[in-house]
């Protein structure tokens, strides 16, 4: 599986557990810590923790590493760590706040809504 399957997985995982406002940047030559930034949130605690819950899931059924998977107790903002590539969920609050897809505005989004239809 290459970098944009994985992050076509992890799309569809989100998409799943009904993620929403999903964002995916693509970070090759931006930045070196992945390829693509998967950015969504959920309406509550249970739902930040479902989406990431099933990414993980996905990933390990798939036979890729989660490398790290942080703040899922909190389930503010979860992060994770597939290597090439990285889920932020942010529950619907704190999304605002970090606005991620502004701090990383140079980077391209990429619209994979067509793809999850296929």
């Amino acid at each position: 599986m290459n970098e944009k399957e994985l992050m076509m997985l992890a799309v569809k995982a989100a998409d799943d557990k009904k993620a929403e406002e999903l964002v995916v940047l693509e970070m090759k030559g931006i930045s070196a810590i992945s390829d693509y930034f998967i950015i969504c949130h959920g309406n509550s605690d249970k739902q930040v923790q479902a989406i990431a819950r099933e990414v993980k899931d996905q990933a390990l059924q798939n036979g890729r590493n989660v490398k790290r998977l942080e703040g899922f107790d909190e389930a503010r903002w979860v992060l994770v760590d597939l290597g090439d590539v990285v889920v932020h969920v942010f529950h619907r609050e704190e999304r605002g706040y970090y606005n991620l897809e502004k701090l990383w505005g140079d980077a391209p989004s990429l619209d994979v809504y067509g793809e999850l239809l296929s």
